[in-house]
């Protein structure tokens, strides 16, 4: 076996040396520019704080081979560009009347001064650049030794960076980085990062002469975001995104959140931006997790953009060389602003539901299809229905004695036609497959899984429970005994406590069972041995870490989903009826509390496109 360690006859005194300005330069690249996305990140930069209104990135091999960037910006002129290569030399910050820099007062992207010295040290370096009065001058940097300025043509203002051979000065770098294919992926996706955090900008993407995209410039405002946004994430978050906007000492919260029927398997689509500049912090990935918990599974996730404007002093923007890391003063405070702002913009989509679920995969089968369009919130729209709601919604309970009651189900039913155009969900008219309610609305139909409805109802009553001081509990006549493994009814003991807070009172009977004493009176007349049987599985899937809250918040859920009225149970007209009255007054009832939708609605004008009548 080698001995790497140094003999102690070897040792001698160490000598301080000054490193040669290449090698230092070299180094600091090494921290700055680790792949060819962090050279594109700081040229974009660059080029959106000098003011430009279009900025054109081209790529070739991934970025390894060149990267361009051309912007309209104001320009620099001859003795400005070679500032600009210099280390640590920058036009973004000033320094007061003492001398002093204040590195607080941070209001632009870049401010260090090491990109492009940083860039010429390991890579050819070409810049072209004119300011407005000025001739055009052209500047080279190529591993580090500078040539120029001399003059060149320029048509207009701006400037245009080309980066060639990155990490040909350092060959070793070239080892750690990895496809043609990956590199640019990373490279990409720095730059729709900017481009959606700066909508009112015009970018194009280039790969290998292949045009990528190209985005017009939006108008000012949430309209022309959402729209940026749209073109970046997809036209589907755009159709089934909510509005976000909050304010809290000092802190603005503007942005668009995916319902919760609109998720995925993967939190690829969380973005944040802090004062314009797209960072990755933990920060949103906890608080997104924390505000769509009532609605979505463990392995489910959100789809959200979120812009936060807050004071340079309250938060860190030099964390990290490359900026992508922010450190605030009060972080409680900002996600506790994340989490408070999306659960109201969740409260006020009401039932919206997806439109990928209905419309739009619809429109896919169809002829030539059609475009998939929103779902408008149709619980704002009628008044007197509204109070109507109301009152069902004081009485929780009313449907739950119709909806469980073991009576022969009519599988088609009929309503006075009134009801189509008083009740936003309709009147219902069939169940089909005993699983799904068919309703008629004034203006197309409403199809309704009934499972998933009714365990969204119960979920959101156990809630109201927990919230007014318990919830309401039924006694057994004859307590129920439930079999188990022992180490099933070891886990329904463990949480006891918490499931006598449910309105579930059991406890141990034995090794291998537990008594059941209590049900919650929502789920009364249910079987009780399946329903903690099912329980006793699911407490094995919920995290011991949660707090107390949370776990009740998973217990309820799961004891929703085990008492809800199942697929297969046929319905009478009064039940289905009864459902989606409920429905209508009960909030987030668009979708159950895994995230999939409860309903999904077709206008007649979609039905009859389908069938070619339009």
């Amino acid at each position: 076996m080698a001995n790497h360690t140094r003999p102690l006859a070897a040792a001698v005194p160490p000598v301080i040396r000054r490193l040669p300005p290449t090698a230092v330069n070299r180094i600091a690249a090494g921290e700055v520019i680790e792949r060819p996305a962090a050279a594109v990140k700081e040229l974009v930069e660059n080029a959106i704080d000098a003011g430009a209104r279009r900025i054109a990135v081209s790529l070739a091999g991934g970025g390894k081979r060149e990267i361009a960037v051309e912007d309209d910006g104001c320009g620099m002129s001859a003795e400005d560009l070679v500032l600009a290569v210099e280390r640590h030399a920058t036009s973004k910050l000033a320094a007061g009347e003492g001398g002093e820099v204040d590195l607080h007062a941070i209001g632009t992207l870049g401010f260090r001064g090491e990109a492009l010295p940083s860039i010429g040290a390991v890579a050819r370096l070409d810049i072209v650049t004119r300011r407005a009065g000025d001739e055009g001058a052209r500047l080279s940097v190529h591993g580090g030794v500078l040539e120029g300025p001399e003059p060149a043509a320029f048509s207009g203002t701006g400037t245009r960076v080309a980066v060639s051979d990155l990490f040909y000065a350092t060959p070793a770098r070239l080892k750690f980085l990895k496809t043609e294919r990956a590199e640019f992926a990373a490279a990409a996706d720095a730059v729709r990062r900017l481009a959606m955090a700066q909508a009112d900008i015009a970018f194009s993407l280039a790969a290998d002469g292949r045009r990528v995209f190209a985005l017009a410039a939006e108008a000012p405002g949430e309209e022309g975001r959402l729209k940026r946004l749209g073109a970046l994430m997809g036209r589907d978050f755009e159709d089934n995104a909510v509005r976000v906007e909050a304010a809290r000492e000092g802190v603005s919260l503007t942005g668009f959140a995916g319902l919760p029927t609109y998720n995925r398997g993967l939190p690829d689509k969380q973005y944040l931006f802090v004062n314009g500049r797209p960072v990755k912090d933990k920060l949103i990935t906890g608080a997104v997790r924390a505000a769509y918990a009532d609605f979505l599974a463990r392995d489910r996730h959100p789809a959200v953009a979120l812009f936060i404007g807050i004071e340079p002093a309250e938060v860190d923007v030099n964390v990290h060389p490359a900026k992508t890391e922010v450190r605030f003063r009060d972080a409680a405070s900002v996600r506790g602003l994340l989490v408070g702002a999306l659960r109201h913009a969740l409260a006020e989509a009401g039932h919206r539901a997806a439109t990928t679920t209905s419309v739009f995969a619809l429109g896919r089968m169809a002829p030539g299809g059609f475009a998939p369009r929103p779902l408008v919130n149709p619980f704002r729209r009628a008044p007197e229905a509204a109070r109507d709601f109301g009152e069902l919604h004081d009485r929780p309970r009313d449907f739950a004695a119709p909806l469980l009651a073991a009576e022969p189900a009519a599988r088609v039913c009929a309503l006075a036609p009134e009801a189509e155009d008083r009740f936003p969900l309709g009147a219902a008219r069939a169940q089909i497959h005993e699983t799904y309610i068919v309703a008629q609305t004034a203006d197309g139909l409403v199809i309704v899984d009934q499972h998933a409805a009714h365990e969204r109802l119960v979920y959101e009553a156990m809630k109201r429970g927990l919230e007014g001081g318990g919830v309401a509990r039924q006694g057994l006549l004859i307590p129920e005994i439930v079999t188990l493994d022992p180490e099933e009814a070891e886990r329904l003991d463990a949480r006891r406590a918490e499931f006598d807070e449910l309105g579930l009172a059991l406890e141990r009977f034995g090794d291998d069972a537990v008594i059941v004493r209590e049900v919650p009176a929502l789920l009364a007349g249910n079987d009780i041995p399946s329903i903690v049987r099912r329980l006793a599985d699911d407490l094995s899937e919920i995290g011991e870490g949660l707090a107390l809250k949370e776990r009740l918040a998973e217990v309820a859920g799961a004891m929703a989903c085990r008492g809800s009225v199942r697929a297969g149970r046929r319905l009478s007209g009064e039940e289905m009826n009864a459902l989606l009255r409920q429905m209508e007054a009960t909030p987030h009832s668009g979708q159950c509390n895994h995230g999939r939708p409860t309903y999904v609605e077709l206008k007649l004008a979609d039905i009859e496109r389908l069938f070619g009548r339009r």
